[in-house]
């Protein structure tokens, strides 16, 4: 008797469109099939962008762990053959069905079950288990073909030894965040917020903290998804963005492509994740720490929020010698930070400069430098047609575009600056109160917007008194 409950089995290893049209053109080709043979398929199972070769470590019933290929579909329907629910199997190829000895085995161990054996056909005519010599046949059809597979394996294994021991991106997979598809671009507008990212942690912010940031910026990941901790956590590890290249979880060495961080920075920040998830606090607490400068060396303080061993001295803003500085300037946290606010409060409380900072941090503000950037991008358009068309010689060519690419870099950094929405949200009501009800890295980003340049700390002419005449601005800030 003819199957009239048959199970048709579609199976493609690599669908990269995701748009399935593989399987359904076995499906056409089965069904037209099944039709001649005057066989009723009841069951269609698809096995798409599914691998009959490649195996996965996986637990089994007795609590040992083995390698398997891990098909869900085609153990359902060997499970449909079993139990009678499924009189036939009808697929398009023998490869379709197996590339591994262990699974072919396994359908034939069901196929045999019953008698008469349960009637197996494939479109290509490559699979029957209708006697002993189909069954041998197949054996040594899977046999060959898992040959195949591993032979391909092999040399892809190979190719990609090579590309990473030359420093080559692998190719293939999702495009990076930061890089454009090619794997060595630069994408310059999502790695500022890479740049934005690192400066966050290693101003304290948590993960999850950057993620909220990004979903209200409206930056999205390169799948057009929201951020979350695991998304943000890989950016910000993977050794791509340092200018690394790694092959099977190892660094090799340096890539071909250019490093969005430099390699301090960005062992910084692995350091400061790793710390957070050993549930080693790194929340920001001195909020003046990249604000804060040495007058003999050029260098930045840095805060500690650690107690100084030093008698009756608190937390401190120090040149660190352990970051290059000179060592030979510190400051109270407590004196500084308090000197700052008053400041900048007082500042802030100014008719004049209270209007001016409304209207920069406005929307409308937003929406003009969003503007202008489009408009700066057609320039240099414009201009390189101008080049091409030999208006303008090469040297005019660079000169102008270094100067528009500089300012449209410097609009998208501030597109992507979290300042405006917290001047925003800082000036809408009463400033004191807002800012007392701030978390410390949002007093020092706002702080950063309206004076970027920050103060020098000079030394203290008297020990013990603090003069608060020793903090002064390293550029006056305009209304």
């Amino acid at each position: 008797m003819k199957p009239q409950r048959a199970v048709l089995l579609l199976r493609i290893s690599d669908d990269k469109s995701g748009d399935a049209a593989g399987v359904g053109r076995q499906e056409e080709d089965g069904r037209r099939l099944a039709h001649r043979l005057g066989w009723g398929i009841a069951h269609v199972i698809v096995e798409n962008d599914t691998s009959a070769f490649k195996r996965r470590k996986i637990r089994l019933p007795d609590g040992t762990t083995a390698l398997r290929t891990v098909r869900p579909g085609f153990r359902r329907g060997l499970d449909l053959l079993a139990s009678g629910e499924a009189d036939g199997l009808l697929a398009y190829d023998l490869d379709r069905v197996a590339r591994d000895p262990r699974d072919l085995e396994d359908l034939i161990d069901v196929v045999e079950s019953r008698t008469p054996r349960i009637p197996v056909e494939s479109v290509s005519g490559s699979l029957r288990l209708a006697n002993d010599a189909d069954v041998t046949m197949a054996r040594v059809m899977v046999a060959v073909a898992n040959k195949a597979s591993r032979d391909t394996a092999r040399r892809v294994s190979r190719k990609h030894e090579q590309l990473a021991e030359q420093g080559r991106p692998g190719g293939g997979g999702i495009r990076a965040f930061g890089y454009e598809r090619d794997g060595v671009t630069i994408r310059e507008s999502e790695a500022e917020v890479v740049r934005w990212m690192a400066q966050a942690v290693l101003d304290g912010q948590s993960l999850n903290a950057i993620a909220r940031e990004l979903a209200a910026r409206g930056v999205s990941t390169v799948r057009g998804g929201k951020w979350n901790i695991r998304s943000v956590w890989s950016t910000l590890t993977g050794p791509k963005i340092a200018g690394l290249r790694r092959f099977r979880g190892e660094i090799v060495g340096k890539a071909t492509w250019p490093a969005i961080l430099d390699m301090d920075t960005w062992e910084q920040v692995r350091q400061r994740i790793s710390e957070r998830a050993l549930g080693t606090s790194n929340k920001m607490v001195r909020w003046l720490t990249g604000s804060l400068w040495c007058p003999l060396c050029q260098g930045r303080l840095t805060g500690n929020s650690v107690t100084s061993t030093r008698r009756n001295v608190g937390p401190i803003y120090w040149c660190s010698t352990e970051r290059g500085g000179c060592g030979k300037i510190s400051v109270r946290a407590s004196h500084a930070e308090g000197e700052v606010e008053r400041r900048l409060l007082d500042y802030l409380e100014r008719p004049e400069v209270f209007q001016a900072l409304v209207s920069a941090a406005s929307g409308d503000s937003m929406e003009q430098v969003r503007a202008e950037v489009a408009e700066d991008e057609q320039q240099l358009k414009d201009l390189a047609r101008m080049w091409a068309t030999k208006q303008i010689t090469l040297g005019e060519y660079s000169e102008a575009r270094r100067i528009i690419d500089q300012r449209i870099k410097d609009a998208r950094m501030y597109l992507v600056a979290s300042a405006p929405r917290l001047l925003r949200s800082l000036l809408a009501g009463d400033v004191r109160a807002g800012w007392a009800e701030m978390e410390p890295v949002d007093r020092r980003d706002v702080l950063a917007a309206v004076i970027p340049d920050g103060f020098w700390v000079y030394p203290a002419e008297k020990r013990r008194v603090f003069d608060p005449n020793r903090i002064r601005l390293r550029q006056l800030p305009e209304a």
